[in-house]
């Protein structure tokens, strides 16, 4: 398959690449700077954009089977629209231009799963620190749902650099209200890329810890 891949510097996005191209996928890993993107494949193209600039997914987007979407920052403490500005304006790309399958990483605790990770989570990080990005996290997903795509929303547990172990549980019964959990951006890389050929979970936010 040919893959497009937003936020593909981040910890998630840069697994999503090398398990796309371990799994023979031809990639493109969509980045800010470009420079950032270490791995070299005769199967990968690094192309530079700004989800923020709409001309550059306009140039990025067409041709592509699937997009996978990992993006994330780290200003933690300001009023934000990267994440929900920014996935709106890849949305209407792929609209314009006839790319249906998206695969976007979020974020268990927001939604339906609010309070699921846990109660340092939800009485300390999320209102004391991560208060504007979770906001905008939910945003995103608004903008998702309300899209013609052939949409799936991944929502992982708290995030760790662990090995890929193959083995977790998804659903809508993960996660706790009393102990956080926790899953390698690994194993959410390979989650999602599973996605982009099964329609099991399409039109769902799927929940994924170990």
């Amino acid at each position: 398959m040919n893959l497009l891949v937003i936020g593909s510097t981040g910890g998630t996005g840069r697994e999503i690449v090398t398990q796309a191209l371990e799994q023979g996928h031809f990639v493109t890993a969509f980045a800010r700077n470009p420079a950032r993107m270490k791995t070299r494949h005769e199967r990968l193209t690094v192309v530079e954009g700004n989800v923020l600039d709409p001309a550059s997914l306009d140039r990025a987007v067409p041709g592509h089977d699937a997009v996978l979407c990992a993006l994330g920052h780290k200003q933690w403490f300001i009023k934000t629209g990267i994440l929900s500005e920014g996935t709106r304006n890849l949305i209407s790309a792929m609209e314009t231009h006839g790319v249906k399958r998206l695969i976007c990483e979020t974020t268990l605790g927001i939604g339906d799963t609010r309070g699921k990770l846990g109660l340092y989570y939800t009485l300390f990080v999320i209102p004391f620190i991560t208060y504007f990005y979770f906001r905008d996290k939910e945003r995103q997903e608004q903008f998702i749902r309300e899209s013609s795509l052939d949409w799936i929303i991944v929502r992982p547990g708290q995030l760790t650099n662990g090995r890929k172990r193959g083995i977790y549980r998804h659903g809508p019964d993960v996660g706790s209200f009393l102990m956080t959990v926790h899953i390698s951006r690994a194993d959410v890389a390979g989650f999602m890329l599973n996605q982009t050929k099964d329609d099991t979970h399409l039109a769902q936010a799927v929940s994924i810890a170990y």
